[in-house]
């Protein structure tokens, strides 16, 4: 077969008109590198573009780290605009029409890192120093010459640097001279136009430049574009990218990659964006073939057969180098299939083919499957079916002998069975993705056992689709495939799985039962889950990416924002924001604070209990040492008396009395009773009898006691231990108690002037000791405090009669502490 030369019409059906990649493709990517590079919170965002500004927004945030002013009308950048932003990384300024840069913006920036002032209308290159700029972007202005002032030298960190302007023809010999000691490793040049000179050496002083893209047309200028190559083998240069190398309807003349045979640093070629014709093809691959290239690629060609047999590769002497070729967007609008006459030797390393963006229908499986060291096939962005791809002429024992990886998405393949059983003559296949596509689960799957890792993504699939995967993969992409929930079940059988992707599914809740012991890579992001719990049974789990998901800002998030180590989030914290509470919608995550003792109730019982009980004890202590005791049970006895005075007033509403209370004293308390008692009493507008004042003259003392205790309210009894030696006391204290028991149960009140010692109580006042264990009795405080709570209980009691109280069913618990009533009967 080494020396068998094979003519395949290549089936390539309708073919599919592609876009072109636009110009600024580069600044597109540099700037998704700055935004990763820059930005770590959302808050750190500002977006103005297309806000019809005329001026740098004032009063932007201090803690702004990315910018975007873009696509508005902004003809200067001062420098009081950006004062206070010490913390702007990222500044993107493009289609503003902008002019002129006042040099004092960039000493209000020096955290500067990404700076695209591209697609606007700067007359010179402007002056920037700042020593962490790393990727600059000046592509599409207007400046005449790409030379370079002379501040450029102070970017020691600059990595990438964009020039491009569709005015400046000429690259001239000393354009790049401040950039000869700077670390620049990618340096894209030019605008799209032809150059009317390129002198040689310009970019031979680029000593440090691993990528060179040159965005220039070179038609008829096959000398002008050698040097250019030579200057690109003196960098040192590994990746070279020529973009609209040759304008449509170019008439090619020359061989302009002569040059690669002696180019040995050189590894990676693309041409994009051009204009190739078979005859070119020829010549072209010849000195491919014969270059250290290891890597070749097409990008959105258009290919024209300019001779009559199409491109012809015959059988060459010498080793070959080329291990990868890519076409990705190929184009052809002649009305006949290419012709490819080529000896299979040519690519016989060969070991990754990607032919995607063509529109593909049929496999040309004699040429490819036949490849004796191709390892990864890419067929995506194709219109190939089913039986497109397996299709009869392929013989099953002959198909892709190392074939590893094989890309399949974007295509039109539906049934997964049917996929699943082809797969099985491919016996070295590893690696297999079918996303988007039209895949329907339509019967068993039985997937080869070396098949380890599956795309199936961007297919309405549903929950069912774990039942059609093998146990042996190990890496599964399910993302956007309509799943809206995972079970503990479905990741059961795969006992081998490390990488599973669930990305922009509908999924709920990871299960906290959820247990792979092998899976070290998780992507949940983009689904509804509302909060993470532990993951105890991911006990490898090296990588999660749950961004961009409805998180709550409450316990249920404690976990994840707390706990979890935050080194395992591919993208933290930048897509991760809170949605619910409203008062924390937007927040970033991680600016989310909470506590354990806030969102664990145990914790908060042990917590509490210690602390309730400190209180309760220093509430204790301080009731203690403040008498509160005492004014506890004085508020006792004044509540019960309302109460009870209630149920008295209709018993007692037909009753008159002349008297408020009859004053039971020994006239040796009398000094006290006059001065102290009916003093206050009298004085608050109470009637009171008193023995040495109302009893009637000439009457019998007896009668005189019954007679002023049954006109009286209450009758207030003044105990003492001269009290408890008084006759006429004993016999007031019978009469009024025996009217208590007949008439009216509440009309004792007892005061107890001084501690009445046990010992001192003759027998005849042992009715006093039963008396006072039923009803509550007063004592007369010697802090003033107190006693103006002693008066105020009392005079509630003789208010009127309809308001009367008791004081009985706490007086038990009372006499059983008083010092009166240590009773030893």
């Amino acid at each position: 077969m080494s020396t068998q030369s094979t003519n395949v019409a290549f089936l390539i059906g309708t073919i599919a008109i592609l876009s072109l990649i636009k110009t600024d493709c580069v600044a597109v990517k540099e700037d998704e590198k700055g935004f990763i590079l820059c930005v770590t919170s959302r808050r750190g965002m500002q977006d103005y573009s297309n806000q019809n500004l005329t001026n740098v927004p004032s009063n932007l945030p201090d803690d702004t780290q990315y910018l975007d002013i873009s696509h508005n009308s902004i003809r200067r950048l001062s420098g009081a605009s950006f004062s206070g932003l010490s913390q702007l990384c990222c500044l993107k300024v493009t289609h503003c029409g902008l002019q002129e840069i006042s040099p004092s913006v960039f000493s209000h920036t020096p955290a500067l890192k990404v700076l695209n002032i591209s697609f606007n209308d700067l007359p010179i290159v402007p002056d920037i120093s700042l020593k962490q700029l790393k990727i600059l972007d000046l592509a599409y202005n207007l400046y005449k010459s790409y030379r370079i002032p002379a501040s450029f030298q102070n970017l020691a960190n600059l990595d990438v640097l964009s020039l491009g302007s569709p005015t400046a023809l000429s690259v001239n010999y000393n354009d790049f001279d401040p950039l000869s000691n700077v670390s620049l490793s990618h340096l894209v040049l030019g605008a799209g136009i032809r150059w009317q000179k390129y002198d040689s050496g310009a970019l031979a002083k680029l000593k440090s430049l691993k990528t060179i893209s040159v965005f220039a047309s070179f038609c008829g200028e096959a000398s002008m574009f050698q040097n250019l190559l030579a200057d690109v083998n003196v960098t040192g240069a590994k990746s070279l990218r020529i973009i609209t190398l040759f304008p449509d309807n170019c008439n090619v003349t020359g061989n302009f990659f002569d040059s690669l045979k002696t180019m040995p640093l050189l590894k990676n070629l693309t041409i994009e964006n051009t204009w190739i014709n078979s005859s070119f093809m020829e010549v072209f691959m010849k000195n491919v073939w014969f270059s250290h290239l290891y890597d070749l690629s097409f990008v959105n060609i258009t290919y024209n057969e300019d001779t009559p047999d199409g491109f012809q590769f015959r059988t060459i002497n010498h080793s070959v180098n080329i291990c990868s070729i890519t076409f990705n967007g190929v184009k052809h609008y002649q009305y006949k299939y290419p012709q490819i006459n080529m000896s299979l030797e040519a690519v016989s390393n060969l070991t990754y083919l990607k032919f995607s963006g063509t529109g593909l229908n049929i496999l040309p499986c004699n040429l490819l499957s036949v490849l004796p060291s191709l390892e990864t096939l890419d067929l995506s962005d194709n219109l190939l079916k089913d039986t497109g791809f397996w299709w009869f002429l392929c013989l099953p024992t002959s198909v892709f002998p190392k074939l590893r990886r094989l890309y399949l998405s974007k295509n039109r393949f539906n049934s997964l069975a049917f996929i699943s059983e082809k797969t099985n003559q491919m016996k070295t296949l590893e690696s297999l993705d079918l996303s988007f596509n039209s895949i329907s689960l339509d019967g068993d799957c039985s997937w080869p056992a070396q098949l380890i890792e599956l795309s199936l993504a961007n297919n309405n699939l549903g929950n069912n689709v774990f039942n059609y995967l093998s146990v042996d993969f190990e890496k599964i992409d399910l993302s956007k495939t309509g799943i809206t929930a995972i079970t503990q079940k479905d990741l059961s059988r795969f006992h081998k799985l490390t990488h599973l992707q669930l990305s922009s599914n509908s999924i709920q809740v990871i299960p906290a039962d959820l247990s792979a012991p092998s899976l070290l890579n998780l992507y949940v992001d983009q689904n509804a889950i509302t909060s993470i719990s532990k993951l105890a049974g991911l006990s490898k789990l090296q990588t999660l990416k749950a961004g961009n998901n409805p998180f709550v800002c409450s316990c249920d998030s404690y976990w994840f924002v707390s706990v979890l180590n935050k080194s395992l989030l591919a993208d933290w914290p930048l897509d991760y924001t809170c949605s619910t509470p409203p008062s924390f919608a937007g927040v970033s995550l991680s600016e989310y604070k909470t506590s354990e003792l806030s969102c664990e109730m145990w914790l908060q019982a042990a917590v509490a209990v210690p602390v309730l009980i400190i209180i309760s004890a220093a509430i204790g202590l301080v009731f203690y040492k403040c008498d509160g005791v005492w004014y506890t049970k004085m508020l006792w006895v004044w509540i019960r008396v309302k109460r009870r005075g209630k149920k008295n007033s209709n018993m007692l509403k037909n009753v008159s009395f002349q008297y408020h209370a009859f004053i039971s004293y020994s006239h040796q308390d009398s000094g006290w009773v006059d001065s102290r008692l009916v003093r206050s009493l009298e004085g608050s507008g109470f009637s009171l009898c008193v023995h040495e004042r109302d009893f009637v003259p000439g009457d019998w003392i007896i009668d005189n006691i019954i007679n002023c205790v049954e006109s009286s309210y209450k009758t207030l009894f003044i105990l003492s231990k001269h009290f408890v030696q008084s006759e006429w006391c004993n016999y007031e204290l019978f009469f009024a108690q025996h009217r208590a028991v007949n008439i009216q149960q509440d009309s004792l009140v007892f005061i107890l002037l001084e501690p009445i010692p046990t010992d001192s109580l003759p027998k005849k006042f042992l009715r006093l000791r039963s008396l006072l264990r039923q009803q509550t009795y007063l004592e007369w405080p010697n802090d003033e405090r107190k006693q103006q709570v002693f008066w105020a209980s009392l005079k509630s009691m003789l208010r009127v009669a309809d308001k009367s109280m008791v004081l009985k069913d706490v007086a038990l618990a009372i006499a059983d502490t008083a010092t009166l009533v240590t009773d030893q009967i």
